[in-house]
């Protein structure tokens, strides 16, 4: 479903990443591990066309997308629900949802539906509909960014960090939401510091340390790996 080749970005004359390959099959959870400045964000915004490539080739069903504006690669099937969850604050809890659906704006019955879909898999949004986003808890603008992100009818969804700054308890119910998002028909790229919740859920994965991809595997091999759990699992 989606490949980078060969994958270089640059800030500048600083290479973010490094010759980055990656697959993603369809129906598949793959998650990218690695701390902060590793070089996962970087990939999900050149996979979003919001930076560009110094060389390699981003394919996504079997067209390149590299170059093209982020509005054309959502309108492929490519949604991003950014680190930090980026929401409008003083924006309703709907209006946040309209505007994930703004690309598919003319379909309104279709929008309509969705809303309801996001509202049947996370229910405190439709309590807090007319709230302003920003009023939210944590997990619950998590919620939102996520829903949001699902308005567009992503084929593939790249998620940021859907756990960071959340307790425990809410990053498990977070998960069990992104499996149920998988089981209903999207693929998932994940990039996550939280190794233990994510290779949980996940099909296989990849590590970065300084923008490079140093290990990768299936989540079984990955869990199993040495070094991988003194990094990141603490065991």
């Amino acid at each position: 479903m989606l490949k980078l080749n060969n994958v270089t970005v640059k800030y500048g004359n600083y290479a973010t990443i490094h010759n980055i390959d990656i697959s993603v099959e369809k129906g598949e959870i793959v998650v990218l591990l690695g701390a902060n400045g590793a070089g996962k964000t970087t990939t999900f915004r050149a996979i979003s066309g919001l930076n560009g490539l110094a060389s390699g080739e981003i394919v996504f069903e079997g067209t390149s997308i590299g170059g093209k504006l982020p509005s054309k690669i959502v309108e492929l099937g490519i949604v991003q629900c950014a680190e930090d969850r980026k929401l409008f604050p003083f924006m309703s809890v709907e209006d946040n949802l309209l505007m994930g659906g703004f690309v598919h704006r003319k379909q309104k019955q279709e929008l309509k539906q969705r809303m309801k879909d996001i509202y049947e898999l996370f229910p405190i949004l439709h309590d807090k509909r007319n709230h302003h986003a920003g009023s939210l808890s944590g997990g619950q603008q998590q919620m939102l960014a996520i829903g949001r992100a699902l308005m567009s009818k992503p084929k593939l969804m790249l998620l940021d960090e859907p756990s960071i700054g959340l307790a425990p308890l809410i990053v498990e119910q977070m998960f069990e939401s992104i499996k149920e998002i998988n089981r209903e028909g999207t693929t998932i790229l994940l990039a996550e510091q939280n190794a233990n919740a994510a290779l949980s859920i996940a099909n296989r994965g990849y590590v970065y340390e300084n923008g490079k991809i140093v290990v990768e595997g299936s989540a079984e091999e990955l869990f199993a790996n040495e070094e991988v759990r003194k990094a990141y699992i603490g065991a």
